[in-house]
């Protein structure tokens, strides 16, 4: 009976640490195709944008933990406020979070938001990337710069909001690239 236990409680675990168990990219990886529904200030799009769309480009996902929450709003008016400067740099930010388009809709509006935000609802494309953290159910704060050969040319996953550090080691980064 002991021997039965032991290997249930070993089966239990093993299933439920592979479960959890996600690969971290490197600069030079192919970004993994995505394609998820999102939503602006003004709509909901169900049909989704992704890599398709951005082939040729060079894009910011940048992934946050949850809508209306402080860190991740002043993040994303962060991006706001930066946008011209994207802009200029040819770079498009593509900002994503587990949350659903509706809420999404909303944030934007209040927010005045001028990108999409896309909602991986399935989590699917975080695990890929490697930012999904299950026991919380959201992502990790993570910053991937892609290039327009669809590799990771920049990555951090341990951006932080908690200064302009981060957010100014990116833009430095992307000025290199102009």
């Amino acid at each position: 009976m002991k021997v039965l236990l032991t290997m249930a409680l070993l089966g239990l675990l093993v299933t439920v640490s592979s479960g959890m168990a996600q690969t971290l990219l490197k600069v030079g990886d192919p970004i993994p195709e995505f394609k998820l529904p999102y939503a602006t200030q003004d709509t909901v799009v169900f049909d989704g944008y992704g890599s398709a769309d951005l082939k040729g480009k060079r894009y910011i996902i940048a992934f946050y933990p949850a809508d209306w929450s402080s860190g991740c709003t002043k993040e994303m008016c962060t991006f706001r406020d930066g946008i011209s400067e994207f802009e200029n740099l040819g770079v498009t930010v593509v900002p994503i979070s587990a949350d659903l388009v509706f809420s999404h809709h909303e944030w934007a509006k209040n927010q005045k938001f001028p990108f999409k935000l896309l909602a991986d609802q399935t989590r699917a494309f975080g695990t890929k990337m490697g930012v999904y953290m299950p026991d919380a159910g959201m992502m990790k704060r993570s910053i991937f710069v892609v290039g327009p050969d669809g590799k990771i040319e920049y990555l951090n996953y341990n951006f932080s909001v908690k200064d302009d550090t981060d957010f100014n080691t990116l833009k430095a980064f992307l000025a290199t690239k102009k």
